[in-house]
């Protein structure tokens, strides 16, 4: 499973979770919905399951279950700051097509 994690990205996970002491890491979920049929979720969690994709970077850790993995394969996670407001953007290739807001997709 080839999920990646930039710098910026893990740069503000780890001042995100610095201050989560009983939720340091970060899972990322892909779950029915949004205008384009699939959408991502960001959570704070406090452990790993045993069959989570585990990506970690400079300190920073986020986890992937294994049927969200498969819709995000190849994909990279990213962190922009620009005119619109500062999030987490996913560039995914298994994605056909994705809202204007870039928060759900379709396959």
């Amino acid at each position: 499973m080839t999920i990646t994690v930039t710098e910026r990205a893990a740069t503000r996970i780890s001042e995100i979770t610095a201050t989560e002491a009983e939720a340091p890491i970060l899972r990322v979920s892909v779950e029915g919905g949004g205008c384009s049929g699939f959408q991502y979720k960001f959570d704070l969690v406090g452990a790993r399951t045993d069959d989570d994709l585990v990506i970690e970077r400079n300190g920073a850790i986020v986890v992937i279950d294994p049927v969200s993995a498969q819709y995000m394969e190849g994909a990279q996670i990213d962190f922009v700051d620009d005119l619109i407001g500062a999030a987490f953007k996913i560039t995914n290739p298994v994605a056909t097509a994705s809202c204007g807001c870039g928060t759900s997709f379709s396959i």
